[in-house]
């Protein structure tokens, strides 16, 4: 009976190994067919590629590899190329895009809220000046996460409103909930969504709607990496395409301005050699957004080792200031506007006279009157408009930041150690509209 028995357990033994072997098997074969899959959707950066990065930023392979800095470095680098993939495809859509915009711009009372979260609605706070200029129309930049919190200190007015929506992933919680909310407090709304991934739940939102004209941006924009960088860009850029406030084909000057930026390691050497812990971006109208967004860029990708804000350059003295110390390093987003311009340079040589901060950077499309090494001058952008400046002075905050991270040790790619920020937003809850008794 026991050899029996003996015999019984031995064959249960072999048909649980058996089974066990089946299942790894299979997921063995599932994990190839998803390497595939995202090989396929989501290609390595390349070696040119790479090579390109390096001799643009000055960064080492080894340090780019053993870093974890390839897919954030990638995605800077290609952002001139993205640029123009971005406006054929715009291009291409400019028909659709025509029809469903001209009639809403013509309508009398109409209101454009511009939304995002995090670097998305840095987006729209570039983009509102501009806009109104553009359009004898009230223009708002709101975020998804204020709009979400408090609905109707935003929208419900019996007017007609056009939301535009910027989303890399357009699966943060909050951008479905904002298109919804809308959707139920505004009697005459409509949708505008621009976003990167064909996969995201506002995209297939937007392709249920018949109140909505939906943008897909080529896949390459739908960064990898932790930070948002070439879909911020990419997104910037089809927004200001789609409301006609750039210039015809300006992918291309963009791009040689960029390339100036990108080309001049030294500065990002210099810099870096600061070892500064904080960092304040200023700019005005255009690029107020934008320096809310460099200031956000630097936080995520040291993981807020580099402490980062912002401000104007008149609303500097009122009280921010006192953030300088001989850590910080101060950076001036110039404007071409003649106006605005003189204020900014009244601050530049303020700031320097007092020699409190470490250093106090100029970014500009013309030249200072006084020469000197804390000034990047874009050759050729003396012309442009302040939404143009907004491409170049991007790609520097970005690379001075991914510069800044590798240098803390921190691995831009994935830079929060604990785990606690993620690249698409969790653990926010939704709760459903209703007006409280």
């Amino acid at each position: 009976m026991r050899v029996y028995e003996t015999f019984l357990l031995h064959i249960a033994f072999v048909y649980v190994l058996f089974g066990y072997l089946y299942i790894e098997i299979q997921a063995v074969q599932s994990a190839r067919l998803d390497c595939k899959y995202e090989a396929t959707r989501c290609p390595k950066p390349n070696e040119a590629v790479v090579a390109f990065s390096m001799s643009l930023l000055g960064l080492p392979a080894a340090k780019i590899d053993e870093s974890g800095a390839e897919w954030t470095m990638h995605e800077i680098a290609q952002q001139p190329d993205t640029w123009l993939k971005t406006e054929k495809m715009m291009a291409r859509d400019a028909s659709a895009m025509r029809t469903f915009l001209e009639p809403l711009c013509s309508r009398k009372g109409l209101q454009i809220v511009l939304t995002g979260a995090g670097t998305s609605a840095c987006i729209g706070e570039c983009l509102a000046p501009a806009l109104t200029r553009r359009f004898d129309l009230p223009v708002h930049a709101i975020s998804t996460t204020d709009l979400v919190a408090a609905p109707d200190s935003w929208l419900g007015s019996s007017s007609p409103l056009l939301l535009v929506s910027f989303a890399r992933s357009g699966n943060s919680p909050e951008s479905v909930a904002a298109l919804n909310v809308a959707e139920q407090i505004t009697p005459d709304c409509h949708h505008l969504i621009i976003t990167c991934n064909r996969d995201g739940e506002l995209y297939r939102r937007g392709l249920e709607m018949g109140n909505a004209h939906v943008v897909l941006l080529p896949e390459e924009t739908n960064d990898r990496g932790f930070a948002m960088t070439s879909s911020f860009s990419s997104m910037l850029l089809s927004g200001a395409i789609a409301f006609e406030s750039l210039a015809p084909q300006a992918a291309a000057t963009l791009g040689r301005w960029t390339n100036q930026i990108l080309a001049d390691s030294l500065v990002f050497s210099r810099l870096e050699a600061l070892k500064f812990e904080r960092i304040v971006y200023l700019g005005n109208s255009e690029l107020k957004g934008l320096a809310r967004e460099a200031a956000l860029k630097m936080l995520e990708l040291t993981d807020g080792m580099v402490v980062a804000t912002c401000d104007t350059a008149l609303g500097f003295r009122h009280g921010p200031k006192t953030f300088l110390n001989a850590k910080t390093l101060v950076v001036m987003f110039l404007s071409n506007n003649t106006y605005t311009r003189a204020y900014e340079i009244d601050l530049l040589r303020e700031l320097r006279d007092d020699g409190i901060a470490a250093r106090v950077l100029a970014l500009t499309a013309e030249p200072l009157a006084v020469a000197s090494l804390d000034e990047i001058c874009i050759a050729g952008a003396a012309e442009a408009a302040d939404i143009d400046l907004c491409f170049p002075y991007a790609v520097f905050a970005q690379s001075l930041a991914l510069r800044q991270s590798l240098a803390l040790g921190l691995r831009p790619d994935a830079p929060n150690a604990s785990g606690v920020v993620n690249r698409v937003v969790q653990g926010v809850s939704v709760y459903p509209w209703g007006k409280q008794p």
